[in-house]
Parts: C-alpha cells; structure tokens; sequence
C-alpha cells in the first residue's frame, strides 16, 4: 500500500511539474493608442455595444489560419483577456479621446441614461494567415433620436511574420484602422 502512496504522489509532480513549467506569453489588444488629431465635442452619449467576434476568438490561445478551412492554436501564446470585452473597452476608449468626451459608455445601459448615438460592431474575420493578419467587419452608427442609420463593411490586411509577438501587433494595427473608420462615422452626427 506504501509502494502504491509513493508512485501516485510521484506521477502527480510529475503531472503538477509540466503544467507549472508551460512557458506561455499573455496578450491583450485593449489598450487604445492616443489618436493623431481629434474631432470636435458630440452632444449627448454615446453608446457601444458590446463587440461581437467568430467563436474561434473565444478560446484562449491565439487562432492562426493554416489554410481556408484549418484553424490551429499557437503554443504558448495566450489571450489575457476575452477578447470581445476587450475590444470593445478599446474601441469605448479610442472614441473617449478621439471626441475628448468621457460620456461615451458600453451599451445598454439604464432607463435614465439613453446615448444619442449607438455604435454596434460584429467583426466576422480576425486571424492571421500566411503573411498577413485578416480584418473584416461591419458596424452601423445610429443616431436614435431621429432613427438615422450608416451601416458599413470594413476588410483590412497588415503584413505580419508567423511569431506570436509580430501577430499580436498587427492584429493591433489592423484594429487601430477600423477605430479609426468608425469614429470618422460618428463624427458625422
């Protein structure tokens, strides 16, 4: 009974020592850069939605497209975040400093406070393939008083190398063109 005590203990740390050796490397993409220039102050709210994104950004690990249908996991490479939270913090944060303006919240929110304007974004690809990282999405700005509507397609590429780092700032970049395409939208109301 002792020999079976000691061999079960053994194969646990030995168990317990590759999960606490795996190396892994944590990325966010929450964090908005400072915009270039900005647009004057909007009157009233604005509300975003939370952003929705494909199911293979919902894992953990970061997606990588091996061909049109293959999806593969990066080792050791690791989302800090859920990442259709923190795109949208990001996003509620890019057009705080782009307009200079605080009140801008995600959305819904209460019965007492109803935003002027509505941003919804689903992004329907996000993932690196080959030498370049994909973004396609569409959004609609709506101005809820008068019920107006600009909905609009959006699809970028950016040059990446296949290491996790060079993947992560690209997607960033890819990301920081379609911040900066919706809030050229919103500046129209």
């Amino acid at each position: 009974m002792t020999t079976r005590k000691i061999l079960l203990l053994l194969l646990s740390l030995w168990g317990l020592q590759g999960c606490l050796s795996t190396n892994s490397s944590y990325y966010i993409l929450s964090v908005s850069p400072q915009p270039e220039n900005t647009y004057r102050h909007i009157n009233g709210d604005i509300g975003v939605e939370k952003i929705t994104i494909p199911s293979y950004l919902y894992k953990r690990e970061i997606a990588i497209a091996k061909s049109n249908s293959q999806i593969t996991l990066l080792g050791g490479a690791v989302w800090g975040e859920d990442l259709d939270t923190g795109l949208t913090k990001r996003l509620i944060s890019f057009l705080q400093k782009k307009f200079n303006q605080p009140n801008i919240y995600a959305y819904p929110w209460g019965v007492d406070r109803q935003p002027v304007i509505k941003v919804k974004v689903d992004v329907t690809r996000f993932i690196a393939y080959g030498d370049k990282v994909y973004l396609d999405a569409n959004w609609e700005v709506e101005h809820i008083k008068t019920q107006k509507r600009k909905a609009r397609l959006f699809s970028t590429t950016v040059t990446t190398k296949s290491d996790a780092d060079s993947i992560v700032s690209s997607m960033n970049e890819a990301f920081s063109q379609l911040e900066k395409k919706i809030a050229m939208d919103v500046k129209k109301y």
